[in-house]
C-alpha cells in the first residue's frame, strides 16, 4: 500500500504551487435572480443529486486534459496530462499522468473510489524527485490539487457528486448559458466532513435535461463565498454528455484554473495495468 506521508509535505517536495485551504474570502456575491422560479413541481435535492449519479459516462474513457493556472496578475501556466479511468463493478478507478512541463512531467496520481460508505478510498501520488509511490490520507481530500482551484475530491468526483457527504435541497430553477436549470443546495453532514471537505455549502445550477452541473458556488467553512466553478461547451462524445471546458475562479485569491478538455475517447477502454501504483510509478508512456 506504500508509506504514508501527509499531502502538504509531499507536494512541497513535489516543488508544485499548492493552495492552502481558503481561510479568509470576499462576501458572498448574491446569485443572479433572472429566470428564477419556485421550487414547486421540481424534483427533492436527493433526487437531483441521484440523477446526477445515474447519468452515463461509460465504462471507461480517457482524455487530455490542458490546465491553465493564472495568478490575479494574470501570469499563466499551462500542465498537460492524461486522465483515465475505468469502472470495477462499482469500484471507480482513476488515473491522472502529467506529461509537461519538465518541473512536474510524470508526477502522478491514482485513486480506487469504494462504493461501500464504511471503506475508506485509496488515493496514491507518485512523486518524480522522490521515486516513491506514497499514499495520501483521506482527510486531506479538501487540499488542492497541484496547484489548481479544484480540490482531490473535485477531481475525483468529475462530473459526478456526494450523496451521502451533503444534505440536498432544491431551491429554485434559473437558466444559465440559456440552458434551464434545477438549483439546489449541499450543506456537509456534520462538521468532520465540513472540516475535510473545506465548504460550509454549495449551490449548484443543474441542466434538467442532461443532468450535469453547469455551474456550481462554494462557500468556505466561515459561511464566505469561496469559488465559482463554470462548465461550458458541452458536447456528445461515443454518446455521452461531456464537458470540454471547466472554469475555476477562486474569489479570495483571484487565481483562476481553466481546464481544456480533448481526445475524449470511451469507446477503446481502458487497460487494469494503468491504474495501479506500479503504472504511476513508470509514468506515462502512451497507449
Amino acid at each position: 500500500m506504500g508509506n504514508w506521508i501527509p499531502l502538504g509535505v509531499a507536494l512541497l517536495l513535489a516543488a508544485a504551487s499548492v493552495q492552502s485551504r481558503a481561510v479568509d474570502a470576499v462576501s458572498p456575491a448574491d446569485p443572479p435572480h433572472a429566470d428564477a422560479a419556485a421550487p414547486a413541481d421540481l424534483p427533492l435535492g436527493d433526487e437531483v443529486a441521484r440523477r446526477i449519479n445515474a447519468r452515463d459516462e461509460g465504462e471507461s474513457s480517457s482524455r487530455r486534459v490542458t490546465m491553465e493556472l493564472i495568478d490575479k496578475r494574470g501570469k499563466s501556466r499551462v500542465r498537460e496530462a492524461y486522465f483515465l479511468r475505468r469502472f470495477f463493478g462499482a469500484e471507480k478507478r482513476t488515473a491522472i499522468f502529467y506529461v509537461t512541463p519538465t518541473n512536474i512531467k510524470d508526477t502522478a496520481f491514482l485513486t480506487w473510489d469504494h462504493p461501500e460508505p464504511d471503506v475508506e478510498d485509496d488515493q496514491w501520488l507518485y512523486l518524480p524527485a522522490l521515486r516513491k509511490v506514497r499514499r495520501i490520507s483521506a482527510a486531506d481530500r479538501g487540499d488542492y490539487f497541484l496547484g489548481t482551484d479544484l480540490t482531490y475530491e473535485d477531481i475525483k468526483k468529475e462530473s459526478k457528486v456526494s450523496i451521502r457527504d451533503y444534505t440536498w435541497k432544491t431551491i429554485g430553477e434559473e437558466k444559465v448559458d440559456g440552458h434551464a436549470c434545477i438549483r439546489v443546495e449541499a450543506v456537509p453532514v456534520d462538521e468532520r466532513i465540513s472540516r475535510e471537505l473545506g465548504y460550509s455549502r454549495v449551490i449548484s445550477w443543474v441542466d434538467s435535461q442532461i443532468w450535469i452541473v453547469r455551474q456550481a458556488d462554494y462557500w468556505d467553512r466561515a459561511g464566505r463565498h469561496l469559488k465559482t466553478t463554470h462548465i461550458s461547451d458541452i458536447r456528445e462524445v461515443d454518446g455521452i454528455w461531456t464537458p470540454h471546458r471547466i472554469e475555476v475562479r477562486n474569489h479570495r485569491t483571484q487565481h483562476r484554473t481553466v481546464f481544456s478538455i480533448d481526445q475524449v475517447d470511451y469507446a477503446s477502454g481502458v487497460e487494469e495495468e494503468l491504474l495501479t501504483k506500479r503504472a504511476i510509478a513508470r509514468g506515462w508512456r502512451g497507449r
